[in-house]
């Protein structure tokens, strides 16, 4: 029986440990699925912000919302009396209900203005109710604005604006007034929607879920729901819906799919992308036109008079690319070494795409956003 040397120990050691460190690809369900009717829900109101430092608003219907607000609190302004001012603005205040919000809980919300306010730093906004798409009144929003941007004009006209300051944000600046009813106690089973359907990935979940708890517990219904049996008690119900939540799952892999941003120029290539046997070629055409007038000087006693005449001249260039084949079920990492060969860029490489997949040579769905 052979001995084995320290070295080779040691690197069997190495390789043991590394393998046992590995990270698993297993996602937890939390992670990939939601509950279905375990959901936000939108809020948005119109209120004003005051206390500017006279970068407000200066149109008329901001007065209007100015009057109307004094005359709910009885203060009567006489007809006739102009109330626009550089120190109010109208805004849109937005807050996202999450699901199992409580009366009296805080919520964040958005404030844009709505006219034409330069800035709303510095601003406090009003008592706004926030309603939601049914139009009950689920949450009131008051307080202090956070603004990040910031603008500044000098007397010249000159003006530097950075970020936005016409949108700002209040941390806990809503009170919640009304709860969301929602259908997680009721029924005799939850639904888990998969955030990205697969039929593989709501499979496995099924399987997993299955595996720990025995049974026919869950099954799958499509590509994005799996039916779960669940306690009809509620407080079994969330023990039960955090025992599975926190299972971990190996997904389905993503289908394969070249993704083209066709205004930024962006592209996105997922692993799987496999192209056939094809040969490709693709060169650049480069036409310069340049002006170069001369002037033109009559003879001596001719009569005539000097002139400026056109003269164009056009140059034709077209670089000689080399011709590079693609090999049967080539990767990705191939695909780019070889486009990255000839020196294309992304444009080249998008049009470089469209050809394979009118050819059929290319194995993946091809979407230009």
């Amino acid at each position: 029986m052979g001995r084995f040397s320290p070295r080779a120990v040691i690197k069997a050691v190495l390789i043991a440990l590394a393998l046992a460190v590995t990270p698993a690809l297993a996602e937890r369900v939390k992670d990939i699925a939601s509950v279905a009717g375990v959901r936000s829900n939108q809020l948005i109101g119109y209120g004003l912000v005051t206390g500017l430092n006279r970068t407000g608003d200066l149109n008329r219907f901001t007065s209007q919302t100015l009057r109307n607000m004094l005359l709910q609190l009885g203060v009567t302004v006489p007809p006739g009396v102009d109330l626009r001012s550089k120190n109010i603005a109208t805004v849109s205040v937005t807050a996202d209900l999450p699901p199992f919000a409580k009366p009296g809980q805080m919520i964040d919300v958005n404030v844009s203005s709505l006219g034409d306010a330069k800035s709303l730093r510095g601003g406090s906004l009003l008592m706004t109710p926030l309603k939601g798409a049914d139009g009950q009144i689920y949450a009131v929003a008051q307080g202090n604005l956070v603004v990040g941007g910031l603008s500044a004009q000098g007397l010249a006209g000159s003006k530097v604006t950075v970020n936005v300051p016409s949108s700002g944000r209040i941390p806990s600046g809503a009170t919640v007034e009304r709860e969301v009813p929602t259908g997680f106690a009721q029924g005799s089973h939850l639904m888990l929607n998969l955030h990205t359907p697969d039929f593989t990935t709501a499979n496995q979940v099924a399987d997993v879920i299955n595996r720990t708890y025995g049974g026919n517990v869950a099954r799958p219904l499509d590509a994005a729901s799996i039916q779960v049996n669940a306690p009809r008690d509620p407080a079994q119900r969330v023990s039960f819906t955090s025992l599975i939540e926190n299972l971990e799952v190996n997904p389905g892999e993503a289908p394969a799919k070249v993704i083209v941003n066709s205004r930024t120029g962006t592209v996105v290539i997922s692993s799987h992308v496999r192209v056939q046997p094809a040969a490709v070629t693709h060169g650049n055409l480069s036409v310069t036109i340049s002006e170069k007038p001369i002037v033109s000087q009559p003879p001596a006693l001719s009569g005539g008079s000097t002139a400026v005449v056109p003269r164009s001249e056009i140059t034709v260039n077209e670089e000689a690319n080399r011709m590079f084949v693609f090999n049967p079920g080539v990767s990705l990492d191939e695909i780019v070494q070889a486009v990255n060969r000839v020196g294309a860029a992304p444009s080249d490489l998008v049009a470089i795409l469209e050809a394979l997949r009118s050819a059929g040579a290319l194995r993946a769905e091809l979407i230009v956003i």
